[in-house]
């Protein structure tokens, strides 16, 4: 960095558990190496959870965040039940922050790790999926999550995770999604990554269905190279990823949108250690280390992220990764911290030297192009019912009701088919989806499904929801039951 450089605003949060001890080292570590910040302290978390605000974050924390757009968050501690809402989910969601890039490295032999040649990037889907939250009771005994996939959001992604690749001198990108099971929306994330992918064709790319894809991170993780996946697929796999690493606790983590970054350590809040000083702030100073590449301060970001990468050969290591004969120095927070800062200005022996361009604002993504029109017709409606009686009781209440030009064509249960022709071994819950259908090739209009649910309504059928059914471009734009 050079001399007489502007101040750059920034947002801090100290959060909760460990959350305070960590932040000072990581701030004390950013100050010594010359960091040019103008810092503004908001709190978030446990405390404002209990002062009735439900995510998490009170007005003026906002102010704060829109003035700077440039948030260093330590971890912070959710309540569980009474509705609280995942602070991490609202102001993601809230201020755009799309792509949740996490960097996992072994750190051989000096972390242990079964995997020393490990270094994969996971670059997660940040907004959608089922963290949209959208949840029902739709029974006594049935709930139901909506799970949210859209094209654009997908397209953004993906250009963000070749982009990556591309500027951080990657080679190759590996989708992971359960396009198997559902077809239709992962099906959307694994079709627009071959669509994105033939724009890059410097680069590898390949897809894994995301079960044995998981498996091959922890037992294979020398494979990977930068991985795009769902949101919560990719919540899931970098936690699996950091810890065969050797430790949750050295992974750092950047949340990109397009004007804003937030950037925080991987980990919880870990109460249980909280006020015994012995917290590795690692994690967080990684982030950090983001966080400065982010804002054009690369020559410092360089320089704080060798000077821990030093620290690391130099065996001083915090209480989790300590180990006989490999390790010289069992230190705590403060120990970590000043180790850091001793060695500020040096460099490495045995990994690769860091050196970051002091280049502000991060990757330009071409713009999401536009989403080809196909023609909609609505053919049917799938309509939710509450029954505790049989199949056939069902079917025999139902069939008076169907008249109109829409007929019934199967009930199913907890998406397993049971009629027509339906097993008598499937177990059923009280909640059905029962199907209609147009008898030929006509347009259902929205009031014969009116029509529909009023004779059901009339008969005293205790109905859920209902779901239009449309083809697109002749396609079916829904999927059959198992065993259809």
């Amino acid at each position: 960095m050079t001399q007489g450089t502007k101040a750059t605003p920034i947002t801090v949060a100290k959060g909760d558990g460990i959350g305070p001890a960590i932040m000072d080292s990581t701030l004390e570590i950013l100050d010594a190496a010359g960091a040019a910040l103008d810092i503004e302290e908001i709190e978030i978390g446990e405390a404002v959870y209990k002062s009735g605000i439900k995510n998490g974050i009170a007005p003026e924390a906002w102010e704060s965040l829109e003035r700077t757009r440039v948030f260093l968050k330590a971890p912070i501690t959710t309540p569980q039940g009474g509705g609280f809402k995942s602070l991490n989910v609202t102001v993601r969601k809230s201020l755009g922050l799309f792509a949740n890039v996490r960097p996992c490295v072994a750190y051989h032999p000096f972390v242990k790790t079964n995997h020393p040649d490990m270094d994969l990037v996971i670059i997660r889907e940040n907004e959608e999926d089922l963290y949209g939250g959208i949840e029902y009771r739709q029974s006594q005994d049935v709930m139901a999550s909506l799970k949210i996939i859209s094209r654009p959001g997908t397209e953004r992604i993906m250009r963000y995770a070749f982009e990556y690749a591309r500027a951080n001198g990657r080679k190759k990108v590996t989708c992971m999604s359960k396009d198997n099971i559902m077809k239709i929306s992962d099906g959307l994330f694994h079709r627009v990554f071959d669509e994105i992918g033939e724009f890059y064709p410097d680069i590898e790319k390949d897809h894994m269905i995301i079960d044995i894809g998981t498996a091959k991170v922890a037992n294979h993780p020398e494979m990977f190279d930068v991985i795009v996946t769902t949101n919560l697929y990719g919540d899931i796999i970098s936690d699996v990823a950091a810890e065969v690493t050797g430790s949750v606790g050295l992974g750092g983590s950047s949340n990109i949108g397009e004007n804003f970054g937030m950037f925080e350590a991987i980990h919880g809040s870990a109460p249980d250690i909280a006020g015994k000083g012995i917290a590795n702030p690692s994690g967080l100073v990684l982030g950090s280390v983001m966080m400065l590449t982010h804002i054009g301060q690369g020559d410092v970001a360089s320089k704080i992220h060798n000077a821990w990468l030093r620290t690391l050969e130099d065996g001083i290591h915090t209480g989790e990764i300590f180990r006989e004969g490999i390790s010289k120095e069992k230190v705590g927070t403060e120990g970590m911290t000043k180790a850091i800062i001793e060695r500020l200005g040096q460099v490495p022996e045995k990994f690769p030297v860091k050196k970051y361009p002091n280049i502000a604002g991060g990757l330009t993504l071409p713009p999401v192009r536009e989403s080809k029109w196909e023609a909609k017709v609505r053919v049917g409606v799938d309509i939710g019912i509450n029954w505790d009686k049989t199949t056939d009781d069902l079917v025999a209440a139902i069939l008076p009701c169907v008249t109109d030009n829409l007929g019934l064509q199967m009930i199913s249960n907890r998406g397993t088919k049971v009629w027509p022709d339906g097993n008598a071994a499937t177990f059923c819950s009280d909640n059905w989806r029962l199907r209609f259908v147009t008898s030929n090739d006509d347009h259902i209009k929205t009031s014969q499904v009116v029509a529909l649910m009023n004779r059901m309504n009339e008969a005293g059928l205790n109905f859920t929801k209902s779901v239009m059914l449309n083809t697109y471009d002749g396609v079916p734009g829904y999927t059959v039951a198992q065993g259809e």
